[in-house]
């Protein structure tokens, strides 16, 4: 199984990048000075502008940096928001140091800026198989970077990002089933943020879940993640950012591999102007070797993905999808078409920029934007020789290839040769050939209608429920029994009480119980709320199984089951560090769930039959700096120390 990235090899990876060129701010001995001070509150315009300082040297790599003064800046407010925005700056900030311990380097075929309306067309994935936004899956269609979904033709399954009632981006699973799309539903807590997530793309084997969030531990805007199948829970695993180079303080999101196994591409407005991204092509790496980095001008020089000036290392033909392939030649003419159209369209562009250029530069004063719209002239004058003589050239190509078409009697379908030439291709005469496809037809599909599922909590609410279904569950079960009757119950009966079962007896005796409670200790507290509710000669029934067992028996049985142990993680954070991930998998491989109570956030690792198996593991995460952690009981959590 191919897979590019595993969570035993990548352990904790957030990374950045820097604009190619941009001069790296450096903090001024006043504001260095200040970071050491003791704790002093300053005004509002005081932290807007270490705010500022610190997100500038957040961009430029200089992590160390940014965590001064993001530290610094916390501690100088008492606006406990504006505290809590920072402390997040800051933990990006000191995963970005992290992070440059673990630092893969792909070799980059190609990079091409594209507009964010469309970039995602330029893909090497089934031509019409992206659907404009809002559709019946998107209702909205108002994300800066979602501008479409991922609904290929023929699809079965299709993982999708849309908006929750309050705007955020999640991502959903829906099936085809018969006539009927499934439900969309969320996939999991785990790739589930505070936040956007968005372009989840399925790895050609389907065994890997790429996908882009802001939510999650990173370093900033949009980072990448893989979440990997785990064929034991049958479900998708712990999400791991993708680290330097993929993910940056920038938006980084549409990660991909090819089917053909050669390239991986993704998308970042690192660098770019607000209405843009660049589209990264990198040969794909199955088992990256990851090393150190120990000075920001090399991540820097990282995080630029320069390509690879290297004609050998491209392979356009496996990029390129295309409908007409009834012909080698055909082939041939319609890519020649296309190289034509691209070159037109190059010297087009750039003598249009060059004009606007002139322009500026006659009516600009400044003397530092003359300077640099001088280099912008010289830089667009010197391409036009070779853009001019490219052109001439593909022009000759094509011609001859008409001329070997008219001499061999080749015939063409005007129809399917236009549709192809009428592509954009971009790139083909020098590198990599970026594609154009056309947006699919819109989004036309039948989704389940919701089911709302019954809730068997026990409550006393203003109309009472009646179980939907009166079977009880495995193992030991007590119930709150109200009363029985000759005839059936009416909700007017249950006075509010919620879930109440129904158990027919005898021929004329239908007895009525409430609640479903696992231990005695539940039962019994709400024993009371079922009297004061009316029902003051109630009393608590015990099952094994379904089949009923005295009440002394259950608890006999509840007190001689074998003690299984949890392990209590409490991190004030969306998920734990994939450092904590990375050992709880290799020393036993147990769920992890996140529990929130009380404004107290807790990670709950378990379930272990051997306690030393639990103190083993709890250890090893000690020694990675988790220090609020416990091992417990399993239903004795709340106990844990805080």
């Amino acid at each position: 199984m191919r897979k590019h990235l595993t969570t035993s090899i990548i352990t904790y990876l957030f990374c950045s990048f820097c604009i190619s060129g941009q001069e790296i701010p450096t903090v001024s001995d006043t504001t260095a000075a200040a970071a050491n001070d003791s704790t002093a509150y300053v005004s509002a315009a005081e932290i807007s502008s270490m705010t500022a300082m610190a997100d500038s040297l957040q961009k430029s790599y200089c992590f160390a940096e940014a965590a001064t003064i993001y530290k610094k800046a916390a501690k100088s407010t008492a606006d406990s928001v504006l505290q809590t925005t920072l402390k997040d700056r800051l933990i990006s900030a000191e995963n970005g140091m992290n992070m440059m311990k673990f630092c893969s380097k792909p070799a980059v075929v190609a990079r091409h800026m594209f507009s964010i309306e469309d970039f995602f067309l330029f893909y090497p994935l089934e031509d019409r198989s992206w659907r404009k936004v809002p559709n019946k899956l998107d209702s909205l269609g108002t994300h800066p970077f979602a501008k479409a979904t991922y609904f290929p033709e023929n699809a079965e399954t299709v993982y999708f990002s849309a908006p929750d009632a309050d705007g955020v981006m999640n991502i959903c699973r829906t099936e085809f089933k018969d006539s009927l799309w499934s439900l969309p539903s969320l996939i999991n807590e785990s790739l589930t943020s505070y936040s956007d997530e968005i372009f989840p793309m399925l790895s050609p084997d389907g065994k890997s879940l790429y996908f882009a969030s802001s939510g999650l531990y990173g370093v900033g805007g949009y980072d990448l993640y893989v979440s990997e199948w785990d064929e034991e829970t049958g479900d998708w695993g712990v999400p791991v950012n993708m680290g330097f180079p993929y993910s940056s303080p920038y938006n980084d999101f549409l990660y991909m591999n090819t089917s053909d196994g050669k390239y991986t591409l993704f998308a970042s407005d690192r660098g770019c102007p607000k209405d843009s991204v660049y589209l990264y092509v990198l040969e794909f790496e199955n088992m990256p070797v990851r090393s150190a980095l120990d000075n920001t001008d090399a991540l820097k020089k990282l995080m630029e993905l320069t390509p690879v000036d290297d004609p050998a290392r491209m392979d356009n033909g496996s990029t390129v999808s295309g409908t007409i392939t009834d012909s080698v030649d055909i082939t041939r003419y319609t890519k020649k078409v296309s190289e034509v159209r691209s070159l037109r369209d190059s010297i087009s562009n750039n003598n249009h920029a060059l004009d606007r250029a002139r322009n500026r530069f006659a009516e600009s004063d400044n003397a530092d934007e003359r300077d640099m719209l001088t280099s912008e002239i010289l830089q667009r004058e010197s391409l036009i020789p070779g853009l001019q003589d490219s052109l001439v050239k593909v022009t000759a190509q094509l011609q001859q290839i008409e001329m070997e078409f008219l001499f061999s009697g080749v015939v063409i379908d005007p129809d399917k040769m236009m549709q192809e030439a009428d592509k954009e291709v971009v790139g083909a005469a020098s590198s990599y050939t970026f594609t154009k496809m056309s947006f699919g037809s819109p989004l036309d599909i039948t989704v389940e209608k919701p089911v709302k599922k019954f809730d068997y909590s026990f409550m006393i609410l203003p109309e009472g429920r009646f179980a939907e279904n009166n079977e009880l569950p495995e193992g030991i079960i007590y119930q709150i029994q109200i009363f029985s009757l000759s005839r059936k119950a009416t909700v007017k009966d249950i006075r509010g009480l919620s879930p109440v079962f129904e158990h027919h007896s005898a021929p004329s005796k239908y007895i009525y119980r409430v609640g479903l409670f696992t231990t005695y200790k539940d039962v019994l507290a709400n024993l009371n709320k079922v009297k004061r509710a009316g029902f003051r000669n109630a009393f608590i029934t015990a099952f094994q199984d379904g089949k009923p067992i005295t009440v002394q028996k259950a608890r006999t049985l509840e007190k001689t089951k074998k003690d299984v142990y949890n392990i209590v993680i409490y991190h004030d954070a969306e998920s734990l560090p994939e450092l904590a991930v990375t050992a709880i998998n290799q020393e036993s491989r147990k769920d992890i769930a996140k529990s929130s109570s009380g404004g107290t956030v807790s990670f709950i690792v378990g379930l272990y039959d051997d306690l030393e198996e639990a103190e083993r593991t709890c250890a090893a995460l000690r020694a990675l700096g988790l220090a609020n952690i416990s091992v417990v009981k399993a239903g004795e959590i709340e106990m844990a120390n805080k």
